[in-house]
């Protein structure tokens, strides 16, 4: 079992929970997640987080921005400065399935994204 937390997010991994073997959490709320989803979640945020990053250079200091990214069932968003962003997404699957929105602040959304990455082994 692997569980990383900080303040506003939480992270876990049980391989003998199946299909829900990876928890996220963020303040006041908590879901599982399966493994393709959780690795969905990790490339998406990593895309998204990458996009930020080339744009950095390009913002002024007081200036904000809003980044989205569709890929499969994850819908996500950071929105925030040069410095720093707030993480949204929102998980919706098939017909039947249960959907998910979960939301990390600035202070956590950096803690979380590379916890998220170690996970499976990623930069």
């Amino acid at each position: 079992m692997i569980q990383r937390e900080g303040e506003g997010w939480r992270l876990a991994w049980d391989a003998n929970r199946h299909p829900f073997s990876v928890l996220i959490a963020g303040g006041g709320w908590a879901v599982e997640l399966s493994d393709p989803e959780a690795q969905a979640l990790r490339d998406g945020v990593r895309d998204l987080v990458a996009q930020h990053q080339q744009l950095v250079d390009q913002l002024m200091a007081e200036e904000s921005i809003e980044l989205e990214l569709e890929r499969g069932v994850w819908w996500l968003s950071i929105e925030g400065d040069r410095q720093a962003w707030a993480l949204r997404a929102v998980l919706t699957p098939e017909a039947g399935q249960r959907a998910v929105e979960a939301f990390w602040p600035p202070a956590a959304a950096g803690p979380f994204t590379v916890a998220l990455q170690q996970l499976y082994g990623q930069p």
